[in-house]
Formats: C-alpha cells, structure tokens, sequence
C-alpha cells in the first residue's frame, strides 16, 4: 500500500465530516475507556493498581497495559473518545477490525515500557521520587499512533483546525510541538509529554518495519514519504537521514531490511530495486481502493435497504 494516496481517490467519508457510523470495535473501546474513568472515581484506590506507578509495575506488571485504558480527568476521557472514534472509523476500514485492534495494543504496551524506562531512568539521574510514585495513564499515546497511521494513509487530506487548514501528515508533529510547548505553561501536563512522543515514535517504528500489507506484498513501509524525518520541515532531512540512520543502526545492531518476495529494501531509504517496490506498492493501493469502494457500497446498500423497510413499514 502507497503511504501516499493519489489526490483523486476519494477519502474515506469519515475525516471530520460526520459524527455516525463509527465501527463496532472503536465503541467497544470507547465503552472500556469510560468505565475506566468512572472505576477509578468510584474507587480511588484502583488508580494505583491500573495506572502506570513506576515503584509497583515491577510486582503489578499488569498496569503496563492497563494504563492506557485509564483517564484521570473527564476532559481526558472527552478528548480520547472522541479521537478513538473520529479516527479509528477512517483506519479500520482500511486495516481490519483486527489488524486496527493488534495495532492499539502494540502501541499502547510498547509506550508504556518506554515511559516506565523513562521514569527510571529520570529518577536515578535526578533521585526525584516523582518519577517513581506519578501515576501515568491515559489513551494519547494511542491516539498519537492513530495520526501516525492517517499520515501514512491520508498524508495530502487537509484537516480543517479553527483558523487553518493543515494537511494530515504534519498533524503527528503538530501536535508534538504543541504537546511540548505547552508543559512549559501548564506544569500538570508535563506526564503526559513521553506518553504521546512515546506514542508516535513506536507507532511509526510498527508501520515502518513490522506491520503486514498483504495488498501490497510488502512488511512495512520503506518509502522517503514516511521517513524518520518526514516529520520535520524539509530543511531539516538532509542532517536528520543521517542521524537516524546511524541510530537506528546502533539500536538494532544492524540494517533493519524490508522484505517483499524476491526485492530486499535496506536501512531508512528504498534500495536500487525500489522501482520494483513502487509498482507493488500501486497495485497494493489499487486493490486498497477496490477494497474501501466495496465496503463503502456495501454501507450505502444496508442504508438504503433500512429506509425502504422503513417507508414500506409507514
């Protein structure tokens, strides 16, 4: 599947266009994430064995994965509801219910680990015992991931944000700057920073080297388009390919390969049969578009069907 989709394919109708259809799976969450909130306001004590403590994840391991799920604040809970289901009914029709589903727990464990990484890490360079007894949850590393993933499927859609239009694909880093950018003023949100950095760092590192693509014949997504440093302003790519290439080599102790059938794709850019990776990735995004017409018409159809039962029933 191309990362960028031709400018004539017609977007999936639920990019900030309408407040129905939302998929069964993303309710389902959106269900788990409220009781979350209402669980821990019922009985404040259940915030220490579900949300992210680094003190006690060693004995209650379980919170790496339950952290994700839980929202300290009501306007926490608003925001994660809403972009669990605003975004993921763009993505599941485009992944699967059960690719979308392994996608949220590869991410939402993985940022986990990374934060509790962190706040060791800080504690034994600071000796704050804040970083061991903060507790951390909430669902924005997840929906931090889900931009990654709208970048990489949608990155030319422009999104409409009060004053400005911005493009889909600038929206990780966007809000990465504001995230940032705002702990400066507003101390209480400072938790949240490696939980959404953490967020769109794993999700990018799962779209780009693990996630399967069938259509497409390819594991991962070895174009220049979703590049490490697609996420900064082009003036900065020339010395970020460089760094991140060289990081990504001292972390796995080698070239991370993308493997499609008979062509091998080495390290962060296309290898020379990349020609040949393009014309898989079209046909990919072909039988992508097929894929997303049928299932489209095939909502239309059910549409349909309902109000002429209903018009045969009045």
């Amino acid at each position: 599947m191309s990362p960028s989709a031709p400018s004539s394919a017609s977007p999936p109708p639920a990019v900030g266009k309408s407040f129905t259809g939302f998929t069964k799976l993303c309710k389902g969450l959106a269900v788990a994430l409220f009781l979350g909130h209402i669980a821990i306001q019922l009985f404040p004590s259940a915030l220490t064995y579900l949300a992210l403590i680094p003190s006690r994840t060693i004995p209650f391991a379980w919170n790496l994965v339950t952290a994700g799920y839980i929202e300290q604040t009501i306007s926490g809970v608003i925001v994660s509801i809403a972009g669990l289901l605003l975004l993921g009914k763009v993505l599941e029709p485009l992944w699967g219910a059960k690719e979308l589903l392994k996608f949220i727990f590869i991410v939402n464990l993985s940022t986990s680990v990374c934060v509790f990484v962190t706040a060791i890490v800080f504690y034994y360079i600071t000796q704050q015992e804040i970083y061991l007894y903060t507790p951390l949850s909430g669902f924005y590393g997840v929906l931090s991931g889900f931009l990654v993933g709208i970048k990489q499927i949608l990155p030319d859609q422009e999104l409409n944000l009060f004053v400005m239009n911005i493009k889909a694909k600038w929206m990780p880093s966007l809000i990465a700057f504001i995230s940032v950018s705002v702990s400066f003023f507003m101390k209480e949100s400072v938790p949240y920073i490696p939980i959404i950095l953490f967020g769109i760092y794993v999700s990018w590192i799962y779209l780009r080297y693990f996630q399967k693509r069938l259509e497409a014949g390819l594991k991962g997504d070895p174009s220049d388009e979703f590049s490490f440093s697609s996420f900064f302003p082009e003036f900065l790519r020339p010395v970020l390919d460089p760094i991140a290439s060289v990081f990504y080599t001292l972390v796995c102790g080698r070239s991370k390969r993308f493997e499609a059938d008979d062509q091998t794709l080495d390290g962060l850019l296309p290898g020379p049969d990349s020609s040949q990776a393009n014309r898989r990735r079209e046909r990919g995004q072909r039988a992508l578009e097929q894929r997303l017409a049928e299932k489209l018409a095939a909502v239309r159809n059910s549409q349909q069907q309902q109000e002429d039962d209903a018009s045969d029933k009045v």
